[in-house]
This record gives structure tokens, C-alpha cells and sequence, in this order.
């Protein structure tokens, strides 16, 4: 890294060297929609389908804190639903006990799990002075139908203490289908609760959706409140010289649907947001020491970052179409 610009912060404490920071993309702003949408009609369930590795975790994580951000009295957890052999009462409830901070959550019997879980989100809202609570349940197309319902009976149990608890299950396509066989078998009392919305998850796809993936390095600065964006972190003298990455949006797309055409990718290029990312890293980090006013990143060196990224490894590797996890 160049340092005739001193940076504000040592280069490893930074989000680009930790892994510790979240784009927003289109899909991201339409599941955001859909939370607020939720909570303002009193929705209490709905379900967000799409491929693995599209970046529905990672949507999560930064849904969390955007909400903490600017509904802070909200109360929102994230629950990673386990794959187990067998769905039995007792391990579900220990998940959840988990997702919510229970220090022992495997401890006590099934009913004195269920109690727990009302109290512990029951104090949480407490705190937080407010009665709407929101849980993320990751990976739900692993959840049967006993579970739906046993999860329906954390939703009536925290009714009763004056506790709205907003449920978003986030899944691979099952999801949906399971949706559609619950309402088949007139299971209505779990779709009415748990799957009233439901919205299809997807990757970059277009230049356009792209550029506004890019523009999020161009204008998030870190430290907060400071000048030093994502980009001119490492890029100083050409990002005060005028580059932004987003100029080259045109140009990264056109190389990854080269390199999806050049591997005989199926279907149409929808871009998992974790080879996207790491594109730009591998873009960003080559070019720190060839830092200049007059710099710019070549197509050569894009074309590397999109055959390093593991786009087409990954998608050779599942044999169907991705978009991140």
C-alpha cells in the first residue's frame, strides 16, 4: 500500500482486510421493503426465497443492523435453523434458545425451553421499550410442518403477553413449494401466521444493478463521519484525482459475462454477490501500490479478479445457477 498518503486506520483493521462489512444491492432494498411493509400492516410472517450462495445471510446481517440503526427500539434476531436426522421439540426450541442469547440453551425440558424463550424475548422487548420483535430464521426450508407449528406457538404465546413477534423465514426455492403443499393440505393457520408475503431473492443482474453495488465502495467511508471511502482507502491519489469504481461497471459486467459465456454457463449471468465482492477486492488490493492520479484499474486486471473470484469454480462445482449466502 502506498504511503505517501498516511491512512486513518491501520490497513488491517479495515472492513476490506476483515471481511466485516455488507453491500446493499437492489434485492437487499426490495427484503428491506418488505420487513417495513410487514411491520406496518401487521404482517407477521412472510417467506424470502432463492438459490444458494445468492447472499441471503449475508442480506440478513445487514437488514439487522440497519434496522438497529434506524429503529432502535426494535428487537430482531437471527436463528440459523440446524439440519438435523430427526425434528424433535427439544432441539428446536434449544436453536432458538441459542439465536435469542440464552446462556444454556440445551438445558430443562421441552416446556420449560418454550417458557424460556417467551421470557427471554419477552425481556429483550422489555429493554428495548418496545412490544415488536423480529426473528430471522435462516436456511427454513429445513423446518417440517411440526415445526411451523411449534414456531405458531411462540407467536401465540408472546400474543398473550402483548408481545408482536414478525417471523421472516429465509430459504432456498423448497421454501416456496412448501408454501404452496401447506396450502394444498389447508394448513392455513401456518401460512396465515408464517408465509403471508413472500418475495424471490436474487443476484446482480444487470450493469445497472451492478453500478449500485460499486457506488455503495465509492461512497461508504470508514471510519464513519470521515473522507476515507471503501475506494479511496485504497486508491487515495486516484479517487482524489476523480476514479470511482463505479465508472468501470460497464466494463466488470461485460467481463463476467464473458467469462460465463466462455465456461457454457446455463441461463442467463445472475451474479452471486460473494463472487462480486471478491472481485473487487482482488481488484482493489492489486492495485494499491500502482496508485497514481492517473491510474486506472485495466481490463486485464478485472479480468484476473473475475477469474479468481470462484464465479465459474462455484458454478461448475453445484451444476446450477447461484446467486451469495
Amino acid at each position: 500500500m502506498s504511503i505517501e498518503m498516511p491512512r486513518p486506520i491501520e490497513p488491517s483493521l479495515h472492513p476490506l482486510y476483515t471481511g466485516n462489512y455488507r453491500i446493499a444491492t437492489p434485492a437487499i432494498q426490495e427484503f428491506y421493503d418488505l420487513v417495513i411493509r410487514c411491520l406496518h400492516y401487521r404482517i407477521t410472517g412472510a417467506l424470502i426465497y432463492g438459490p444458494s450462495r445468492i447472499g441471503k445471510t449475508r442480506s440478513i446481517e445487514y437488514l439487522r443492523l440497519l434496522l438497529a440503526r434506524n429503529y432502535p427500539k426494535l428487537t430482531s434476531y437471527h436463528a440459523q435453523c440446524e439440519h438435523k436426522p430427526r425434528h424433535a421439540e427439544g432441539p428446536f426450541f434449544a436453536n432458538l434458545l441459542e439465536a435469542v442469547g440464552d446462556p444454556d440453551p440445551n438445558a430443562g425440558s421441552n416446556t420449560s425451553k418454550r417458557m424460556r424463550l417467551s421470557l427471554r424475548i419477552r425481556e429483550a422487548a422489555t429493554r428495548a421499550g418496545s412490544g415488536t420483535v423480529l426473528l430471522f430464521c435462516d436456511e427454513a426450508q429445513r423446518y417440517n410442518e411440526n415445526e411451523y407449528e411449534w414456531l405458531r406457538d411462540v407467536h401465540d404465546a408472546l400474543d398473550r403477553q402483548q408481545i408482536k413477534l414478525f417471523t421472516f423465514l429465509v430459504g432456498q426455492q423448497e421454501l416456496l413449494a412448501q408454501k404452496t403443499s401447506l396450502q394444498m393440505a389447508q394448513k392455513t393457520q401456518i401460512v396465515a401466521r408464517l408465509m403471508v408475503e413472500d418475495l424471490c431473492f436474487y443476484g446482480i443482474r444487470n450493469a445497472e444493478e451492478l453500478a449500485t453495488c460499486l457506488d455503495g465502495y465509492d461512497r461508504t467511508a470508514f471510519p464513519e463521519g470521515t473522507q476515507w471511502t471503501f475506494t479511496r482507502f485504497c486508491l487515495p491519489q486516484a479517487f482524489d484525482a476523480g476514479y470511482r469504481l463505479v465508472a468501470d461497471a460497464d466494463l466488470l459486467w461485460d467481463t463476467f459475462e464473458a467469462a460465463h459465456g466462455n465456461a457454457n454457463l446455463p441461463g442467463k449471468l445472475e451474479l452471486p454477490m460473494e463472487s462480486f465482492v471478491r472481485a473487487v477486492e482482488i481488484t482493489l488490493k492489486e492495485s494499491e501500490l500502482k496508485d497514481s492520479s492517473q491510474y486506472r484499474p485495466e481490463s486485464d486486471l478485472w479480468k484476473y479478479a473475475v477469474q479468481r473470484c470462484g464465479y465459474v469454480q462455484s458454478r461448475h462445482a453445484t451444476g446450477r445457477i447461484l446467486v451469495a449466502a
